[in-house]
């Protein structure tokens, strides 16, 4: 079973003065919908904040209740959103990082992926997004990269199960990118080989990162929820399990050696 991600703030707020405005004005979705060319059950969506509210239902909405440009003022405020909203706080101090440390058990890291990996991944999340959502978050996800060139250079270091190299996406152009970006003098890309696997490798995937005053963070995303905490209990447990991960994982070269080997193979 799969949860939706939050929606952001803004549409909720926006959704819900909508349904006011239109419960005040005694208009029915339907007319709301036929204004605005939408069908009810997307006005719906968009008044319980599922959907983003768009201009085109903002501005018929104002129009329709004679809010004299209180609705359509919200144009400006609510915007599609680059990242689902449960990462955005990490993705803001992932950006500010001088160095990255991570682990993954079924997907290619998203600083390592190719566009064509992401938009896969992107493309068939449940429940299914819309194409301009897909579009915003492939697009956030390939600015995002930009960390791996970022000058003062920040130390990254990736070590993904073998399973992450199977998965059902993956491509040979992806493997190569690994092997690629693993050249990176910043960056160090390891295989951790099914045979190698220790228990604290099958918990879950795990980011630990240390902000430019030295602040330690762990990240630990699940299937319904995730953290990101200071807390020195947390980041030392991620940092330990991090490091018997990394010191089970084949060498750097190993690494690559093994990876363009099934490469070779697709």
């Amino acid at each position: 079973m799969s949860v939706q991600d939050p929606s952001p703030a803004a549409w909720r707020y926006c959704g819900d003065q909508l349904k006011r405005w239109r419960t005040r004005a005694g208009v029915s979705r339907e007319e709301l919908g036929a204004a605005a060319k939408y069908a009810p059950d997307t006005v719906k969506s968009m008044e319980q904040g599922v959907r983003m509210p768009t201009p085109q239902l903002l501005d018929a909405a104002d129009e329709l209740f004679r809010a004299e440009g209180l609705l359509s003022a919200a144009k400006q405020y609510v915007r599609r959103e680059r990242f689902p909203a449960r990462a955005q706080d990490f993705m803001a101090r992932e950006s500010e990082a001088r160095t990255h440390w991570s682990y993954e058990t079924v997907l290619v890291p998203g600083l390592l992926q190719t566009e064509t990996y992401a938009r896969r991944l992107i493309g068939n999340h449940s429940p299914l997004l819309d194409e301009e959502t897909v579009e915003a978050r492939v697009s956030a996800r390939m600015e995002r990269q930009q960390i791996l060139y970022r000058k003062p250079l920040v130390a990254l270091s990736f070590v993904v199960y073998e399973a992450v190299l199977r998965g059902p996406h993956i491509d040979k152009g992806q493997l190569l990118q690994l092997v690629k970006l693993g050249r990176l003098r910043n960056v160090s890309v390891q295989v951790l080989p099914f045979e190698r696997a220790v228990p604290a490798a099958l918990l879950g995937p795990v980011v630990l990162l240390e902000s430019r005053d030295h602040e330690r963070l762990a990240f630990d995303e699940g299937q319904f929820d995730s953290r990101l905490s200071s807390d020195p209990d947390m980041v030392s447990v991620t940092s330990e399990r991090l490091s018997m991960i990394r010191m089970e994982a084949l060498g750097v070269r190993e690494s690559a050696d093994f990876i363009e080997r099934m490469a070779d193979g697709l």
